[in-house]
């Protein structure tokens, strides 16, 4: 009894080992996530305005009569088919398209398609002036900033300070605001570049000089940067002597008309034109 149970058990045993087993149905694919839209390419410089003198290039798909070059008058605006008159002074590209396409759609085009662009400038320009290889009026072309119209102007001199100044007209007033900007700074990426605007005016002055004598390495006449202390004039010319003394620090300076000698600390403000003695150790 034992023994015919045994064998069937066996024989059960074996017809399960022997069935086909199922593949595994393959896990179904995850959803796949739509990919991310292109982001819009980013700008801080304003949008160019448009201006007296500005050639545009309209371009009307499919209407050849209305593609082509149109100069914007004295008075702002510009002849274009079916609409006679357009104003487009102080608007930008954008807003000049969408009005045209406006017009159009108002009983002469269905759905007209235009695209308008800067064929040459003209209206609007910069003086850059001072320390500047060409000094010169530079016409705006779109957007310009410092570092752009000193290098159209020829970069500054040698002799050229570090700092200059934007001097810009106020809207409504007679008078003008004066931005500084520290070019030299701008070239090493430091601080944010300036976009300049239609009538500014972008001098570069000479370099104000002091002069470092006594216990120093390297006597002489350096250019002075906005804000520089005498710690940093002394470092310029070349560290203290052996016997140098950073205690006993005089400056032949002119002060209310009269030359006058003043006593310095490391941390004080070297000012133009300064004479800086630097003293002997008593021991």
């Amino acid at each position: 009894m034992n023994v015919l149970t045994s064998l069937l058990l066996a024989t059960m045993l074996l017809q399960r080992a022997a069935a086909p087993v199922a593949p595994p149905r393959p896990a179904a694919p995850a959803p796949q996530q739509p990919a991310p839209a292109p982001a819009a390419p980013a700008s801080d410089a304003p949008t160019y305005q448009i201006g007296a003198g500005d050639m545009l290039k309209i371009t009307t798909l499919d209407e050849p009569e209305l593609t082509g070059n149109f100069r914007v008058d004295t008075d702002g605006s510009f002849t274009f088919p079916y609409l006679n008159r357009v104003s487009a002074s102080g608007l930008t590209l954008a807003e000049v398209q969408d009005k045209i396409k406006k017009g159009l759609a108002e009983g002469y085009i269905r759905n007209p398609q235009v695209r308008v662009e800067i064929e040459s400038y003209k209206s609007q320009s910069v003086m850059v002036g001072g320390e500047v290889r060409s000094p010169s009026k530079i016409q705006l072309q779109g957007t310009m900033t410092v570092l752009e119209a000193l290098a159209q102007a020829g970069s500054p001199t040698t002799a050229a300070s570090s700092e200059a100044t934007i001097a810009r007209k106020k809207p409504g007033s007679p008078d003008a605001e004066v931005i500084r900007v520290n070019w030299k700074n701008l070239q090493l990426g430091k601080g944010t570049d300036v976009v300049l605007m239609d009538g500014d005016i972008l001098t570069v002055p000479k370099a104000r000089m002091f002069y470092v004598a006594g216990q120093v390495r390297n006597s002489g006449t350096f250019v002075l940067e906005p804000g520089m202390t005498v710690q940093q004039a002394i470092a310029l010319a070349g560290g203290l002597t052996e016997r140098g003394s950073d205690r006993r620090i005089s400056a032949s300076r002119l002060v209310k008309g009269k030359l006058t000698d003043v006593g310095l600390k490391l941390e004080d403000k070297v000012e133009p034109d300064d004479v800086i003695t630097i003293g002997q150790r008593l021991f």
